[in-house]
Order: C-alpha cells, then sequence, then structure tokens
C-alpha cells in the first residue's frame, strides 16, 4: 500500500547541509540566485488568476502551503507579499532553521515538520508550492494525489523542477555538481527528473489542468535566471485544480 512520500536518504542529505540555508554564498548559492525569478512568477500569476488589484500587499488573504519548505528562502517572501503561510518539511533540521529564521525576521509563519500525506488540515489552501521537491519524492503520483486533497477547487499549484534530458544530466549535474562546483556532489540523481509531459499526465490523474508551463534558464553574462522557451533543463508550471 502506498502511503509514503518521504525519501530517507534525501531527507539526510538535506538535513546535513542545513545551517546553510540562509548563507548566499554557501551551499545553497543556486537557490539564492533562483529565487527572484521564483517568486515573481508566482506572484504575477497569483495576481493574474485572483485578479488581486491590492499593490501593496498583493498577496493578503491568499492562504499558501510551501511544501518542502527547507529553510523558508520561499515562505518568507510570500508572508512578505502579506501571504497567509505554512511551510512543511520532513526535515526536522530544516524546519528548526526555518522557525528561527522566521523569529529573527519578525515574521509570522506556521512551520510544521511533516509531509503531505501526514499533514491534517482543518481548511484547504488556495496555493500550493512545489519548487524543487518532486526530484527529490519517493512516489511523485502519491505526492501529487496527497497534495492534491490540500488544495481548492479552483486552487494553483506551482511545480519547478528539472526536465529528463541529456542537456539536463550534462548541465544540472556534470556541469553545476562536478565541474562548477555550484550544488554539493550527489544533490540530484538524473533518473529522478521528470519530463514535462509526464508530469502534466499524473497532474490530469488527480484533477489538475494545465495553466501555464515556462522554461528557466540561466544566463551566465547577467549571473541571473530568466523565463525562456527552453525546457529543456529547468522548467515552473502553474496548474489549476478542476
Amino acid at each position: 500500500m502506498k502511503n509514503n512520500t518521504i525519501n530517507k536518504k534525501e531527507i539526510e542529505k538535506f538535513s546535513k547541509i542545513a545551517e546553510e540555508w540562509w548563507d548566499p554564498t554557501g551551499k545553497f548559492k543556486p537557490l539564492h540566485k533562483f529565487n527572484p525569478i521564483r517568486i515573481s512568477y508566482i506572484k504575477d500569476n497569483i495576481i493574474k488568476s485572483l485578479k488581486i488589484e491590492n499593490k501593496k500587499k498583493p498577496l493578503e488573504k491568499v492562504k499558501i502551503l510551501d511544501i518542502g519548505c527547507g529553510g523558508g528562502l520561499l515562505s518568507e517572501p510570500m508572508k512578505r507579499l502579506g501571504a497567509e503561510v505554512v511551510g512543511i518539511d520532513a526535515s526536522k533540521k530544516n524546519i528548526e532553521i526555518a522557525k528561527l529564521h522566521a523569529k529573527k525576521s519578525n515574521l509570522d509563519i506556521q512551520y510544521l515538520c511533516t509531509s503531505p500525506e501526514k499533514f491534517k488540515i482543518q481548511s484547504k489552501f488556495d496555493v500550493i508550492l512545489n519548487m524543487e521537491i518532486i526530484e527529490h519524492v519517493e512516489d511523485v503520483n502519491f505526492f501529487i494525489e496527497c497534495c492534491s486533497k490540500l488544495l481548492k477547487k479552483d486552487g494553483i499549484m506551482f511545480v519547478a523542477t528539472l526536465n529528463k534530458t541529456l542537456k539536463s544530466y550534462i548541465f544540472a549535474i556534470l556541469g553545476a555538481e562536478y565541474i562548477l562546483r555550484w550544488l554539493p556532489i550527489g544533490t540530484h540523481e538524473w533518473e529522478k527528473f521528470i519530463k514535462p509531459e509526464e508530469l502534466i499526465h499524473i497532474l490530469r490523474k488527480y484533477d489538475f489542468r494545465v495553466d501555464a508551463i515556462d522554461g528557466m534558464k540561466f544566463n551566465i553574462f547577467t549571473d541571473e535566471w530568466k523565463l525562456s522557451s527552453d525546457k529543456s533543463i529547468n522548467y515552473i508550471g502553474k496548474f489549476i485544480k478542476n
């Protein structure tokens, strides 16, 4: 029987480097560079979908669940934009770091050490963030099924992950881990990467429809990430629950 999305090996891997979440020059440096494009993509798409006009706190009253929240790199910006944020992660160490940083930053974010299948809720969320998490879970089908149960009808789920291509193996593993040393060796396993069409197929089984899917590309000259039509390495999608 399917009852688990947690891959213990993956949790241990990230727990070991949890202290470095908020160091922009440390092991999570690529995520710090990645964050501005993720934040603007999420914010702009929520505003567009929910027809929000509040410029100062555009995500006010929007209930967001950040799954695999790590040290809170996305949870905190979402809170600053006005959202009600709950961050969950299966690593106790990650949650401790996230709680500590939120307290220092004077941000009211609810952080819990749990996984989607074990998470008991009183009311469903407007938005779910699955950022760079599905390539680390034990069972993608079961994971998406659990996420669907936590999201409101017409709610939005964002998924960012890596495509399973030769290019992603060369750039995301050989390049980023072995040559440039942007990430610790072993951060990613190519076998766990998922093609957009595979992901869409799984999402459709659990009542999601595709609203948008975009590539993300790193520009080595400007040292920043941009949205792109090229989905061969990194991609991000916005999915609506039917």
